[in-house]
């Protein structure tokens, strides 16, 4: 990521920061609400070598929140199927054990998140994590990754280490100055306001809830794969996708008026500064995925992949985020 023009901490600044440090690991231990437990037993039931789908079916029929949000996601444009799901049997029988697992932890999480995050910020915040969730899943097929749905769940996951500092924000609202513009995804200022970065937030969550090291290494590293210490590729593929969004909401829309007659109801995009470090970094990452030759006809798969998915996420999570809390 491009290094933002940030000065360094003053002095002063230092108790303070070290006060949001220890309300930021206390906020992690005991002010979270608790990880949904019916998204953690589905992990176990369908996650396995052998998948019950049908027990699955199950366990989500018996959480009420859970199961009609199931249904709304089912039945959003994403999943684009033919007859509206009544059911969770049906959905379960037509989405089959990887796509029902990954649904039922991204509603979960949906239904988390709404309960810690300002409801201004639920809209992008999981909008970004379901594009990294889908577009994860589909750079792990390109590259033929065992394991995909992996991928799917280190994607929407990757950012969960942003809630702490929104709930400490709302904490501090009316008693100290805001972190600097363009403060998240940027580790480097957050650590700097903070005295944490969401990449060790998340790895430390995710740690108490008993997810696999490839999971925590994701979180932990997706802005360093460098670093990755249990599945590099992994890491790599979240760390692209990350680099690949950022880069995208660096995209500002042209005005109609100052478009070309030629381009007349067309939408255009003009690039800001920060695009192409960013750019940079997903060729970068991408090169080290794939290779010189095969990169740039993964990366043009990957932009047709965004664009056809982006307007469908857009629309399904209307309908998902309105359920949040009901």
């Amino acid at each position: 990521m491009s290094a933002s023009i940030h000065p360094p901490l003053e002095p002063s600044a230092a108790p303070l920061l070290e006060e949001r440090k220890r309300r930021l690991k206390t906020i992690v231990r005991k002010s979270l609400p608790p990880f949904p437990q019916t998204a953690l037993e589905l992990s176990k039931v369908l996650g396995g070598a052998s998948p019950d789908v049908r027990k699955a079916g199950k366990l989500i029929s018996a959480d009420p929140a859970l199961s009609s949000q199931v249904l709304r996601m089912c039945n959003s444009p994403m999943f684009g199927l033919r007859n509206r799901v009544i059911s969770i049997e049906q959905a379960a029988v037509l989405l089959g054990a990887d796509r029902l697992l990954n649904l039922a932890l991204a509603t979960s999480m949906v239904d988390y998140a709404g309960k810690a995050l300002p409801q201004s910020q639920m809209d992008s915040f999981w909008q970004h994590s379901f594009m990294a969730a889908l577009l994860s899943e589909f750079l792990a097929k390109r590259h033929e990754y065992f394991e995909k749905d992996q991928a799917y769940i280190a994607g929407l996951l990757h950012d969960i280490g942003q809630i702490p500092q929104w709930i400490l924000l709302a904490e501090e609202k009316e008693k100290s100055e805001a972190p600097p513009a363009g403060w998240m995804d940027n580790p480097r200022i957050e650590q700097e306001y903070f005295g944490m970065d969401h990449c060790e937030l998340g790895n430390t969550m995710a740690g108490f809830w008993d997810f696999l090291p490839p999971f925590l290494d994701a979180l932990d590293n997706h802005h360093t794969p460098e670093l990755a210490q249990h599945d590099s590729i992994l890491v790599r593929m979240v760390g692209t996708i990350e680099y690949f969004l950022l880069g995208k909401e660096q995209m500002i829309p042209v005005p109609p008026e100052d478009l070309p007659p030629s381009a007349a109801g067309v939408q255009l995009f003009e690039k800001t500064e920060a695009y192409e470090p960013l750019h940079q970094q997903v060729a970068n990452l991408g090169v080290g995925l794939f290779d010189e030759i095969e990169w740039p006809y993964v990366e043009e798969a990957l932009e047709e992949e965004y664009g056809r998915i982006h307007p469908l996420v857009k629309d399904g999570l209307k309908g998902v985020l309105a359920g949040v809390g009901a």
